[in-house]
């Protein structure tokens, strides 16, 4: 994964932090200091997860999770999030690779279903 694709990441989500606060607070005046101090809490929290994925997959298993995030960006949320939890409940006993991440995916995409044409 790129740098500059992980600071576009971020750009997106304090970009969409600031749009949810605004709303949030409608018409009453933001404190630029309560604000700030939020994005850098999401900054910490980002950068953390980050490093924590990092050591938890392989390089292989890493690149697959950035491809899935390009195309679908919820579910490689939803793997990210249940990789961070089986590391936090010591379920985790080393790194996963990437037929390790394909069984977990496979576990969390909903099942497709199968469109049959007939002709008559």
């Amino acid at each position: 994964m790129a740098q500059g694709e992980d600071d576009a990441e971020l750009e997106e989500l304090r970009r969409r932090r600031a749009a949810a606060l605004q709303a949030q607070l409608g018409a009453q005046q933001i404190d630029p200091t309560l604000l700030a101090a939020q994005e850098a809490e999401m900054d910490r929290r980002a950068s953390e997860q980050k490093e924590v994925l990092r050591r938890l997959l392989t390089p292989e298993a890493r690149e697959r999770l950035g491809r899935i995030r390009l195309a679908k960006p919820d579910v490689a949320q939803a793997v990210e999030q249940q990789i961070i939890q089986l590391a936090a409940s010591g379920r985790l006993r080393r790194q996963i690779d990437d037929p390790t991440l394909v069984q977990i995916l496979e576990r969390l995409m909903p099942e497709r279903r199968e469109i049959k044409i007939t002709r008559r």
